[in-house]
């Protein structure tokens, strides 16, 4: 398994979730110390890997979210099933009978999230969706007191189980978390390859806490930094699968990254978006383009930094995002790892005063 397999393979196999993303947190930190000069955190605890290059600026804010969906015990029941908030947007439909992990102080508690077998289901109950208020996690317990004897109590994180896996084609990879694992993977990788290769700016790859739920570790990691260029690494919506129209994803596996023209967020700074579209050219990058109207990135808060930042999303085609599996093409995310190192090795000051005039 080559390097950057087994980052993304380490990373998406650890836990965190918004507001837990302790133990992602050191997982990046430790794949950090080797490319970076330092490494500190915000008080959310964002990790922020800082390389000096030629020049102490430009400042140049990699940012990749740290935190995955997933859900949080809400109570237990006098029967022992738990109940539970998401944290992050879930859609119905993809959360029955898929398998979890509860995160307790005394270790891990395997469950279910359970659901009627279909040879009790009326006809109409077969066509409604079950809402997330009816849901519940089963752990086996006879009742509360044998839940909280496992360590259960509300608050605790509860985690989407799931493998990493690379699938019979060898080129793409199946795994939970993989929004966004992708892209503190690739925040590393850049600066992996801006080993002994000058830069005339200062990286910052930063893994942002709390981005399912708003947004927040971008904003504060982002006073920590004081960026003057922004890239929000991501993951992009695949819509090459049955289905799924043009127009509501235009991205499709294989095809290279995608360069998010407009979110809910943000409106990318026209100069360095542009200075992507050349760059992916002149590299003979394939580069992809969509919006995303719903939702937004931690691009949205590294913008609205002091007067304000120049700043971009890149992200991966991944499918299946926000369930307990997503999958993406190996060759999109090496596409993108050369993408942004070329983009950031253009950044000098000149270039970078010039994104605002």
């Amino acid at each position: 398994m080559d390097g950057a397999l087994q980052l993304l393979k380490e990373l998406t196999g650890a836990a965190g979730l918004p507001g837990f993303e302790g133990e992602v947190g050191r997982v990046m930190e430790r794949h950090l110390t080797p490319v970076v000069d330092q490494i500190t955190r915000d008080r959310l605890g964002s990790v922020i890997g800082k390389k000096r290059g030629t020049a102490d600026g430009p400042r140049v804010m990699l940012a990749g979210h740290l935190d995955e969906v997933g859900f949080m015990v809400s109570m237990i029941t006098d029967d022992g099933f738990i109940r539970f908030q998401t944290l992050g947007g879930w859609w119905e439909q993809v959360m029955l009978a898929q398998r979890v992990v509860i995160k307790t102080r005394k270790g891990d508690v395997p469950g279910v999230i359970g659901s009627k077998p279909p040879h009790v289901l009326s006809p109409d109950e077969r066509k409604k969706i079950v809402e997330k208020k009816d849901m519940f996690i089963d752990v086996g317990a006879a009742g509360k007191a044998e839940a909280e004897e496992m360590g259960i109590r509300p608050g605790d994180p509860v985690v989407p189980a799931g493998d990493f896996t690379v699938l019979a084609n060898g080129r793409c990879v199946m795994a939970k978390a993989l929004d966004n694992r992708v892209g503190c993977a690739l925040a590393v990788e850049v600066l992996r390859r801006l080993q002994g290769v000058d830069h005339p700016n200062t990286v910052y790859g930063v893994g942002t806490v709390q981005e399912e739920v708003g947004l927040r570790g971008a904003q504060t990691s982002a006073h920590a930094v004081e960026p003057d260029v922004g890239i929000a690494l991501e993951v992009a919506v695949a819509g090459d699968v049955p289905g799924m129209k043009p127009e509501q994803a235009q991205a499709k596996l294989g095809k290279g990254p995608v360069l998010l023209l407009y979110d809910a967020t943000l409106v990318p700074n026209v100069k360095l978006r542009d200075l992507v579209i050349d760059t992916a050219e002149s590299e003979g990058i394939p580069l992809q383009f969509d919006v995303m109207p719903g939702g937004g990135t931690d691009a949205g808060r590294i913008h609205l930094f002091g007067r304000g930042a120049a700043a971009v999303c890149i992200g991966v085609p991944t499918r299946y995002i926000h369930s307990h599996a997503g999958i993406l093409d190996r060759n999109d995310f090496e596409a993108a790892a050369r993408l942004v190192t070329a983009v950031v090795r253009r950044l000098d000051e000149t270039t970078v005063d010039d994104l605002y005039r």
